[in-house]
């Protein structure tokens, strides 16, 4: 809404954003020209096919990798003027991360899982018992504290992974594929657990996805990426009614709904 008093405030910018990796004697670009931004509170999918440059996307505006050219703006701050000690700060304090394979320990607990950021960040112990225990509340999982991820199913240790990522009541949520692996019931789950979270703390979420059922179940707007380059964005109500042609094999790669297109055009036609 025009009327949301977050809507003009742009904390994430990118302008003209390229990655190139070396691999071998070859250059790969993973990113070409890449300008798009996020409002405060906003909550965006980015879509695209595995290689279509999402995570590299991700990596950079998480400030865990940095740009071959071009500008990334966090919070109207140009991020390639930041220190490494300015960037772990923000990492650790402002950008909760929530990854597909969840990266928990395998020893610690629920409980111990979700404490090291709160540890790492030198917040006191009954401080970050208090957090810890309410951020695994939120998520209910206040009943599997005390268990290992390998105790724990693939839907649980991933609402570990998210309690972990909001324990610090970060700012930014960043979620690469959060549902990958995951069944379509438990993925539902995870999509839903983290807009109410991520809506009732004001929190900028961006989630990369390659699931339309997750791209049209969650958030707000769209970005499409395709062979590192941005092919379109705009919001769910648009993305059924747009003749962009790569957004439109991108949502009916699959047969079965390329058939229902089809079929559903035909009847159309009679």
């Amino acid at each position: 809404s025009i009327f949301d008093t977050n809507y003009y405030i742009m904390i994430i910018e990118t302008k003209d954003i390229t990655r190139s990796f070396k691999m071998g004697t070859q250059s790969v670009d993973a990113l070409k020209g890449v300008s798009f931004g996020v409002n405060k509170g906003e909550f965006i999918s980015i879509m695209g096919p595995s290689g279509s440059g999402k995570t590299t996307l991700m990596n950079i505006i998480g400030c865990l990798d940095t740009p071959t050219s071009g500008q990334y703006f966090l919070n109207d701050k140009p991020v390639g003027d930041m220190t490494e000690n300015q960037l772990a700060k923000i990492r650790n304090q402002e950008i909760g991360f929530v990854f597909q394979s969840f990266h928990l320990l395998a020893r610690n607990s629920a409980l111990n899982n979700v404490l090291l950021p709160l540890k790492y960040a030198g917040t006191n112990k009954e401080k970050a018992l208090e957090l810890a225990n309410n951020v695994l509340n939120k998520v209910g999982l206040q009943d599997r504290i005390n268990h290992s991820p390998a105790e724990l199913s693939g839907g649980q240790q991933q609402r570990v992974a998210i309690a972990r990522a909001i324990a610090m009541q970060p700012k930014y949520l960043f979620c690469d594929e959060p549902n990958s692996g995951l069944d379509p019931k438990t993925a539902l789950v995870i999509d839903e657990l983290i807009q109410d979270i991520t809506a009732e703390n004001n929190i900028t979420t961006v989630i990369n996805t390659h699931d339309m059922n997750s791209v049209m179940e969650i958030g707000e707007n769209i970005a499409l990426l395709h062979r590192g380059e941005l092919a379109w964005s705009g919001t769910k109500e648009e993305v059924l009614d747009s003749d962009n042609d790569i957004l439109q094999d991108f949502i009916f790669a699959s047969p079965f709904l390329k058939r229902l297109r089809d079929k559903a055009m035909e009847t159309g036609t009679k």
